[in-house]
């Protein structure tokens, strides 16, 4: 196979080899632990390496060889942008929630790109397998290697309709995927107690990556027809840009932990039910006479009010708690279960298990945080831990415990969201209120 190697043609190499060498790891990962986001990961990184792959070829010497080579530069679909979009969103989909499963009825989202590859075999059968391998007749275009359909098609309004289209589907895609990911951060905030692992900040960038390399592919292709012709060597760039974002999907795709993941069921698409209170079961009859006590609570919390961000409570419970007289009667037994119980020592803690914990269903529960407490589950949860953290701040059982072990024995998974959280809730972080409970009088020694 002749591969002419020129400063052009071999600083695209190193990124189609990767292209295709990260594709197969991850089609073989996904054949290995059953991870759907592998395959959709894959696919977008060989739809930018077939991209690639058109200049890389080109500047080897491909275009000027003059016999099959040439004639496969002309015919092959190295571009397919009306595929990328598509891709993009499932590749989200499968991500965020485990139980997604391509369906037969999800391919319209592909008609597009395969009605293109459609076209793109008729013109090569066409004119290499009916008018040169049957009738015989040589082709008339570029150096007898390019038939009539495929010289037609050049600069037409069809290939330049194929193109727009791609352009806008992608463009499409990407918008409806990114107001899903700001969707799929509400809902971890709704349903985990510890969500760093589980937001997939490099998906977002991924997210944006791939429109911005279609930003960059209109600014040439703009740029060519309305201020001035490009020439090959300068439309090379746009390529190289293109090389980058391989380079890009690549780290992000070897890094990321598809099959390690929380069990997500994230359904953008699908409304839920609305929240109804479960039955109310009949308490023994000791339970009838106990007096129902307010939630105690912890008074190194409350003598910081004054530095700490406030954060609503079942006192100052929104209008609709008033409306529903379920509603108070549930945020107590909530609070009463936390302060008991301390389910907030788990670091994984998801609403799932705290509503199998109370007996009630998460939709109930949801609203009862919600309405009932004014939070979300990750900020509800996340309070009663930093409540704890800075009980044990001022404890001097705890002289000897470094913040990291503060941050885990309070029930956060990491240091880093001990701090952010911790920043949130208290106006201060972790060090700063370790060093100015040091200061004052009796005070332990946090360890930073």
């Amino acid at each position: 196979m002749p591969f002419t190697f020129s400063v052009y043609s071999s600083l695209l190499l190193p990124f189609f080899v990767q292209g295709v060498v990260v594709s197969a790891v991850l089609l073989l990962r996904r054949r290995q632990h059953g991870t759907p986001a592998d395959g959709w990961l894959a696919l977008l990184l060989l739809l930018s390496t077939a991209r690639l792959a058109q200049w890389m070829l080109g500047f080897a010497g491909w275009y000027d060889s003059h016999d099959a080579y040439s004639t496969f530069m002309f015919y092959f679909p190295f571009s397919n942008w009306l595929a990328v979009g598509p891709a993009l969103y499932f590749y989200f989909r499968s991500l965020t929630n485990q139980e997604f499963r391509f369906r037969r009825r999800d391919g319209w989202h592909f008609a597009p790109a395969l009605l293109y590859l459609a076209c793109r075999l008729g013109i090569w059968l066409y004119d290499i397998g009916w008018q040169y391998g049957v009738l015989g007749q040589p082709l008339p275009g570029h150096f007898g290697t390019k038939g009539v359909l495929a010289t037609g098609l050049d600069g037409s309004f069809l290939g330049y309709l194929s193109e727009a289209l791609g352009y806008a589907l992608t463009v499409a895609y990407a918008l409806l995927t990114l107001r899903d990911y700001r969707a799929y951060r509400r809902y971890l905030n709704d349903n985990f107690s510890d969500t760093e692992r589980l937001r997939f900040g490099w998906l977002r960038n991924v997210l944006l990556a791939i429109p911005a390399g279609l930003l960059v592919t209109l600014a040439f292709e703009l740029f060519n027809s309305a201020v001035s012709e490009l020439d090959y060597y300068q439309v090379w760039y746009d390529y190289f840009f293109t090389g980058l974002l391989i380079y890009y999907l690549s780290i992000a795709g070897l890094l990321a932990n598809h099959h390690l993941t929380a069990p997500l069921h994230f359904q953008p698409a699908v409304p839920e039910p609305a929240p109804v209170p479960p039955l109310p079961v009949a308490p023994p009859p000791a339970a009838e006479a106990e007096p129902v006590l307010p939630e105690p609570q912890p008074q190194p919390f409350a003598e910081l009010q004054a530095t700490v961000v406030t954060v609503p409570t079942a006192v100052a419970a929104p209008v609709s708690a008033v409306d529903d007289p379920e509603l108070p009667r549930w945020t107590e037994r909530l609070r009463r279960h936390m302060q008991d119980q301390q389910p907030y020592l788990a670091p994984e803690l998801t609403l799932g298990e705290l509503a199998a914990q109370l007996r009630t269903n998460t939709s109930w529960l949801s609203r009862v945080i919600n309405a009932g407490c004014g939070q979300n589950f990750n900020d509800f949860v996340n309070e009663y831990r930093v409540r704890e953290a800075e009980q044990k701040l001022r404890d001097p059982r705890f002289v000897h415990y470094t913040l990291l072990a503060v941050a885990l024995e309070s029930g956060f998974n990491s240091k880093s969201t001990f701090n952010r959280v911790f920043k949130k809730l208290m106006g201060e972080t972790p060090s700063e209120a370790a060093q100015r409970l040091k200061s004052q009088p009796g005070a332990s020694r946090i360890i930073s």
